[in-house]
């Protein structure tokens, strides 16, 4: 428990730049987080650390330093902010309160997220199979999102107007967020011979339930946004009738429908 609150203090100092903007909690703040807790994660268990929990613990920084260095250079850099004005809402119309709501719930589901590492290491297990095929699933996930958001600057950069089919886009609409689930799906694997009480089970569950909500969720306020943009085009129309929207091959196009992901 004291590991626990540890590791929610650092999740909170690391979002709370979302005071500032408040998409930040769940944006730059996001990546921050993870990337604090990672860090934290290799201090006081230093006796109890092993290959598997240091890459693990490595991976969280890496994956949180690179979301938080894209998504500032993407709101700093490019013209992201500016076609997003007017679907997000200000930061004057959500109240002190709300803001605080936002920020807890996040940093818990932040540290939620990344306790299969944590109970590994309070288990003092070392590297084992589960821990490394987690790692490796997650890698991939880590490699999938950088790919994706790669490709799809290279295209905004080449057609600042259309919509992108192209690279991983071909396969699935939003690679991106395909690449997220798949990251955090390998970190609940890793974890799976750690569980022994019922709570880390439902922490565990929790966290992996929550982050794959929030991804849908995202892909439904997508797909809503780009039929605003794209929808009188017969070739976004087919794109979207023929390419699933947030797993390869699984023939699912649409969530625009499913009001409770609201994300």
């Amino acid at each position: 428990m004291k590991e626990f609150l540890i590791l929610l203090l650092l999740a909170l100092l690391a979002s709370s730049c979302g005071f500032r903007k408040y998409v930040w909690f769940i944006s730059l703040g996001y990546g921050a987080a993870v990337a604090l807790v990672g860090a934290g994660l290799l201090c006081p268990f230093s006796g109890s650390l092993s290959a598997g929990t240091i890459l693990q613990c490595v991976l969280f920084i890496v994956y949180g330093c690179r979301l938080s260095g894209y998504l500032a250079y993407r709101d700093l850099k490019t013209a992201y902010t500016r076609r997003m004005k007017g679907e997000v809402k200000s930061d004057k119309n959500v109240s002190f309160a709300a803001k605080v709501g936002i920020w807890i719930s996040a940093a818990v589901l932040y540290v939620l997220q990344t306790s299969p590492v944590l109970f590994r290491l309070q288990d003092n297990k070392d590297t084992d199979a589960l821990c490394l095929i987690g790692f490796l699933i997650s890698l991939t996930g880590l490699l999938l999102e950088t790919t994706a958001d790669l490709q799809k600057n290279r295209a905004k950069k080449k057609n600042p107007g259309r919509f992108v089919d192209t690279g991983l886009f071909r396969l699935v609409r939003c690679p991106n967020y395909f690449g997220e689930m798949i990251f955090w799906t390998g970190v609940f694997i890793s974890g799976l011979n750690v569980y022994h009480t019922a709570a880390e089970w439902i922490c565990s569950l929790l966290g992996y339930a929550g982050i794959i909500y929030v991804m849908f969720g995202g892909a439904r306020r997508l797909e809503i946004r780009q039929d605003k943009n794209y929808g009188n085009d017969p070739e976004y129309r087919k794109y979207k009738s023929t390419t699933p929207i947030m797993i390869p091959f699984l023939p699912i196009y649409s969530v625009k429908e499913h009001k409770w992901l609201v994300a």
